[in-house]
């Protein structure tokens, strides 16, 4: 038999890397025909915020009628959000395309992020690793990772969040590579080694900008960035032996990587919140006319006043959140899934919507993630930070970035109530670490067995995805014995 060009074998695996992203995430989207966990707050939010312009109260007993298709009950009075507005325009976007009371358009458009999110991951991996294979290995254990799928198919913030923060990083990987090399050929010829003009960091802060316009953690990569690149660059210049070497860095350069990165990011930030500002009902909106901020900020226009004025009181929310809640999770124990997030659990009777076991269904939705790539990739960044202090690696240091900016900065709020599923957001970086790390160990192996480490890859990504089949059902509420459920908690903590 005829060997498949290599070339052939990388679009057959793009290929199917894709399709197994797509029909996890699109599957059965509908199910269930309810609003789940924090669904109730932007599926609601976001209807009508694309009617109206900013989000409305709703009656107490909302849910029930807006589930059974009575979805314009909302009340008059402006809502107060503690999330700024772009997350729920996408959310809105899917209810435009199939209706309000259909489930499945609730989350379309999440889904659809979602499986975006696994080839942009493949685009980041080969930019960093320069390696096909190395970036649908990536892709595969992304597609099929439950945390990843759950978050997918649930119309929450998380998933959108993580497609544009890897996008941002995307831009910044390839702003980094024509910078790098314009700077280190402008100090050899002895030329004028500023960059003026950096279209791609451009970029960058436009997609963090979004990032953060749909929570405010999105800020956490924009300031890990922005950092990276005047230590990096001012570390390039110090190598390169330039003159003047951290006065170039670390203000003139650093100047205008700033105006590059922070201005467009507030922009395109403010850019999202148009319908609060052009409407008068949102709000706070009008909170201006009748007070003032202290100092040089009263003279801001009243509607930048009334913003600031929003914004104050979302951030006291946020830093003052320290309510009870069943699922909160510590993230000291995110890493290695201590306590998944359970959205939804209900049991069924024979022949209700569609239950054929004789005993009854169970359906649940947990945002479970696969424990082989979870336990795995937080080692393999333990190996990471141990191999970067020692040899500094550029490409360990863009990994570390992505996971340190994104997970580090929840450890300083220890008593604020949060949940294990916002580390999808910075899961694609834990995956780039296994990826090296499996990369690494199988050169290892190699050494004294080319046979023994292909048997690891092949084992490994074998086991890695019997798991995900496994656990595929309490991801994605496949009705099963109440038993097959219980057999699937293997943690006390995870029921």
């Amino acid at each position: 038999m005829q060997k498949l060009p290599k070339k052939t074998l990388e679009i057959i695996g793009i290929a199917l890397v894709m399709l197994i992203a797509s029909f996890t995430r699109l599957w059965n989207l509908g199910f269930p025909a309810k609003l789940v966990f924090d669904e109730t707050y932007y599926v609601k939010d976001a209807l009508t915020l694309s009617i109206e312009g900013h989000e409305k109260s709703w009656p107490d007993n909302a849910n029930a009628l807006f589930e059974s298709g009575q979805v314009f009950g909302y009340l008059n009075d402006a809502a107060f959000v503690v999330h700024p507005p772009l997350g729920k325009w996408l959310i809105a976007s899917g209810i435009w395309l199939m209706g309000p009371d259909q489930s499945t358009g609730w989350r379309l458009s999440t889904a659809v992020l979602g499986i975006a999110t696994v080839a942009l991951l493949m685009l980041v991996a080969n930019k960093l690793f320069k390696s096909v294979a190395l970036a649908i290995a990536a892709g595969l254990l992304l597609a099929i990772d439950g945390l990843a799928i759950t978050m997918s198919r649930t119309a929450l913030l998380d998933t959108s969040l993580t497609f544009f923060l890897l996008l941002g990083f995307w831009f910044f990987q390839l702003d980094q590579q024509r910078s790098r090399v314009a700077i280190a050929k402008a100090i050899k010829r002895s030329t004028n080694s500023i960059l003026w003009f950096r279209p791609w960091l451009i970029l960058t802060g436009v997609a963090l900008g979004l990032a953060s316009s749909i929570k405010w953690s999105g800020l956490y990569l924009l300031a890990g960035i922005g950092i990276y690149v005047v230590v990096s660059e001012t570390l390039l210049r110090k190598n390169s032996e330039e003159k003047n070497w951290f006065t170039k860095g670390v203000f003139i350069q650093a100047a205008y990587s700033f105006v590059s990165l922070v201005p467009v990011a507030l922009a395109s930030y403010t850019l999202t919140w148009l319908g609060w500002i052009l409407g008068s009902g949102g709000y706070l909106r009008n909170w201006a006319s009748e007070n003032s901020l202290p100092g040089v900020l009263g003279a801001l226009p009243n509607w930048m006043q009334s913003l600031w004025q929003y914004h104050e009181m979302i951030y006291r929310f946020h830093l003052n959140l320290t309510t009870d809640h069943n699922y909160e999770a510590h993230p000291i124990g995110w890493l290695v899934g201590f306590r998944p997030t359970a959205f939804f659990y209900e049991t069924y009777l024979p022949g209700e919507i569609g239950c054929e076991i004789a005993a009854g269904c169970s359906a649940a939705i947990t945002a479970l993630g696969n424990p082989l790539i979870w336990l795995g990739s937080t080692a393999a960044i333990l190996y990471l930070a141990y191999r970067y202090a020692r040899h500094r690696e550029r490409v360990l240091g863009l990994t570390l970035l992505g996971v340190g900016s994104l997970y580090l900065p929840w450890l300083i709020f220890t008593e604020r109530t949060v949940f294990q599923f916002y580390s999808v957001s910075f899961a694609p970086w834990l995956i780039l670490g296994l990826v090296f790390a499996l990369l690494q160990l199988r050169r290892k192996l190699a050494t004294k067995s080319k046979s023994l480490a292909n048997a690891f890859v092949v084992g490994y990504f074998s086991l890695a995805l019997a798991l995900s089949v496994f656990f595929l059902p309490v991801n994605i509420g496949i009705f099963m014995p109440y038993e097959l459920w219980q057999l699937r908690m293997w943690l006390p903590s995870w029921i």
